[in-house]
């Protein structure tokens, strides 16, 4: 690195206690005052508001070093909110004692980079040699500014609500701007359109796209939306968790493994704000990151991702399973495992159809999170998803209530989040509830209640409402394919025989292997299989699975 571009990298320490504040800056500026600049700040609104100063200056910030246990803001909610500003920084956690819980959630949320005990005398042993370290590991990274793509939209558009989330999932840094406010105006202006064309998306190289479709979007952005190949041993038809465990296992045992994904990895676990009882992760991890992971995970093994690509049928072909997409391309591979997962159902009442995406929401859509600071939601369902979303969103808002139409919510979610949603004050939750109706102009204003107790209504205003019910498969473009429950879930397995014996037009002698369907050589893992778990752990387990069989399938072959 040059020595005037070191110059400007920043080293910020922030400490609620003054003292130790400023021991913390006289170590630092006596040890790398005269190559990078030493900024000092006493709590965590106070250090972001320097971070985001120096980011429209364009300064570099090397490190970044937060003590954990600070008032209003802890180091680990600050470090989450620097990320955004700074990601290539690198990260150190400070803390009086070895509190090791606090270790663990750092790394989980942060991706921690190191955990220094206070205090640290003397610093030439126990902290110069830390930032030494992390000085070097960034200084071998690129930081240039992060390009971001622009998005103006109006704030109650469907549309401008689908493509933020869009890229949000796909991990695609953007700033949205409302197509009324000067800037929104100024960016429309010099994409030569205007308001009644929106959404318009400006790429990273300033391309404007106008009212772009998923697919457009993808290509413009740097999503791979074409498989490299012609064939494959394993075409994986969903990137949930189930999806991505499958990708991940295929690939790294060396089969040419395709993950085909019409929105973005994650599926509906993707979209959770926090999930707290997957193994390995005690203090939890948002969907968002785990999912990104286990992606990175699977390309870094060699799994092709691809995405906006919408499977609508699947065909025998002698021995390669063919699969076709909407835009009539096909793809073959010796072996298919479904992962397509399930959606959100949709509610009925009447006039939400016509808010869907105006205040009315299926699933968590977090982009959405911060509009709701200060204000009253209300959020549809009983089982983890809704209870995930409620204690996230419940942070800031002003008060969220659970709308359930069981009488409580015992029997579909998971006692530990109950009890977190009891110990919340601006959570609350009703019971034996449904919505009948919603009104609103361009956005919603109001809801309908009615008890299914004592058939009373009640109005509500709200301009939120988030809906977790029911799960329904994506399994329709399978239909006279493989075998299917009354429900629309695949049936595989043992499940697929009758009074014992083999279905009906299957092929081999031998009966099917645990998770294939009634096609021999097309498996289901996940949600979207007849009486699975339909937890996160399972689904990652049966995509697992699912390549274990296709191993002993591709052997008989």
């Amino acid at each position: 690195m040059q020595g005037s571009e070191q110059q400007r990298a920043a080293i910020l320490t922030v400490d609620d206690d003054p003292s130790v504040s400023r021991a913390v800056a006289r170590d630092l500026r006596r040890q790398y005052g005269g190559t990078h600049r030493i900024v000092r700040a006493e709590s965590g609104d106070q250090a972001l508001e320097a971070l985001r100063e120096m980011k429209l200056r364009g300064d570099l910030v090397a490190v970044i070093l937060a003590d954990y246990r600070m008032p209003n803001m802890s180091g680990i909610e600050f470090l989450e909110q620097a990320m955004d500003l700074y990601p290539s920084a690198r990260r150190v956690l400070l803390t009086a004692y070895a509190d090791t819980n606090a270790a663990i959630e750092a790394i989980n949320v942060v991706d921690l980079d190191h955990y220094l005990l206070k205090p640290w005398d003397p610093p030439e042993e126990k902290l110069y040699p830390v930032l030494d370290g992390l000085l070097e590991a960034w200084s071998q990274t690129d930081h240039r500014p992060t390009p971001e793509t622009k998005v103006v939209g109006h704030r109650w558009s469907a549309r401008s609500s689908e493509v933020r989330e869009f890229l949000a999932r796909n991990q695609v840094p953007y700033r949205f701007y409302h197509s009324d406010e000067p800037e929104g105006s100024r960016l429309l202006a010099a994409a030569n359109t205007d308001d009644r064309q929106l959404p318009v998306v400006i790429t990273e190289n300033g391309t404007p796209l106008i009212a772009p479709s998923d697919s457009e979007l993808a290509a413009r952005v740097g999503l791979h939306t074409v498989p490299a190949k012609a064939f494959y041993d394993l075409i994986v038809i969903g990137g949930g968790p189930a999806g991505l465990g499958a990708a991940v296992y295929g690939a790294s045992e060396g089969l040419r493994t395709v993950l085909v994904e019409r929105t973005a990895t994650g599926g509906q676990a993707g979209q959770s704000s926090r999930i707290e009882n997957y193994l390995g992760f005690p203090d939890g991890v948002s969907g968002s990151q785990l999912t990104e992971r286990a992606r990175r995970q699977a390309t870094r093994f060699g799994a092709e991702v691809i995405t906006t690509r919408d499977v609508v049928g699947l065909d025998v072909n002698g021995s390669a399973r063919t699969v076709r997409f909407a835009d009539g391309d096909t793809l073959d591979a010796h072996t298919v495992i479904l992962a397509t997962g399930v959606s959100y159902r949709q509610l009925s009442a009447a006039g939400l159809d016509d808010l869907n995406g105006r205040g009315v929401y299926y699933g968590s859509a977090l982009t959405e999170a911060v509009n709701c600071a200060g204000q009253d939601i209300y959020i549809v369902g009983g089982a983890n998803s809704a209870g995930q979303a409620a204690v996230f969103l419940a942070r800031h808002a002003k008060s969220v209530t659970l709308v359930v139409r069981a009488s409580s919510l015992e029997s579909s979610m998971s006692y530990y989040l109950i009890q977190q949603i009891a110990g919340i004050d601006n959570i609350r939750i009703q019971t034996c509830t449904e919505i009948i109706g919603a009104r609103g102009d361009d956005h919603l204003e109001g809801l309908t209640l009615r008890s299914t107790a004592t058939g009373e209504t009640e109005e509500v205003a709200t301009q939120w409402l988030f809906a977790f019910i029911g799960a329904a498969p994506r399994t329709d473009w399978l239909d006279g394919v493989v075998v299917r429950d009354a429900n629309g879930f695949v049936v595989a397995g043992p499940d697929l025989a009758v009074e014992g014996q083999l279905p009906r037009g299957w092929p081999m002698e031998r009966a099917p292997y645990h998770l294939e369907t009634s096609v021999p050589g097309v498996f289901v893992a996940g949600d979207a299989r007849a009486d699975s778990a339909k937890r996160v752990a399972s689904a990652v387990g049966e995509g697992a699975m699912a390549v274990m069989l296709v191993h002993r399938y591709l052997e008989k072959l």
